[in-house]
């Protein structure tokens, strides 16, 4: 964890404002990406955030360690998502039909989109936390609550689809090592 990173965390645990904005803001965009690929909707992913961003500020004390934080609040953001996916289940169950947005091109990478939606439903998170978010297998595992050699192997199982779905035989071989190659360089 970079130093300015640590000293902002430990500055918001001491209740400084300025340094938890500074701090949260830095986030944002991985905390955006992460909440859109599981809500796959702009507007809920921004209650998820704003419910992370409170619980952050009023939980931020209980963080033991600075240089986790960026895994503490990525758990505490994939526990708000869940609870938003859950209140969706119970309106579709009591019969009521809710209209959610279109999917809108502000997400930043409409290709990084297509190609979550060719992966089978229990890739596409583990995929996002790793290459987009940049967490190790390790910190997956923490945040997921799940074996590291789970989420290595649904990486490698994710990858593969990818491979499958958008690659010749010729080229999927060279992609699938191109990234099994560049996993090997984020979990150093």
């Amino acid at each position: 964890m970079r130093t300015a990173m640590k000293s902002l965390v430990k500055r918001a645990q001491k209740g400084d404002a300025d340094a938890f904005t500074q701090l949260m803001q830095s986030q944002m965009q991985n905390m955006y990406k992460t909440a859109r690929a599981v809500l796959k909707n702009d507007a809920d992913a921004a209650d998820a955030i704003a419910d992370t961003l409170l619980a952050c500020w009023e939980k931020i004390g209980q963080l033991r360690k600075a240089e986790f934080f960026r895994t503490w609040m990525t758990k505490i953001l994939l526990n708000k998502c869940k609870d938003i996916l859950r209140k969706r289940k119970e309106i579709y169950l009591d019969g009521e039909v809710q209209e959610f947005p279109a999917e809108t091109q502000e997400y930043n990478r409409v290709e990084w989109l297509q190609v979550m939606k060719c992966l089978d439903e229990k890739y596409q998170l583990i995929m996002i936390l790793y290459y987009v978010d940049g967490l190790t297998a390790a910190q997956i595992s923490d945040v997921l609550q799940m074996p590291a050699s789970t989420v290595r192997t649904r990486l490698a199982r994710g990858r593969q689809q990818i491979a499958e779905t958008y690659c010749t035989s010729q080229q999927r071989k060279n992609t699938t090592a191109h990234l099994q190659q560049e996993g090997n360089c984020l979990e150093s």
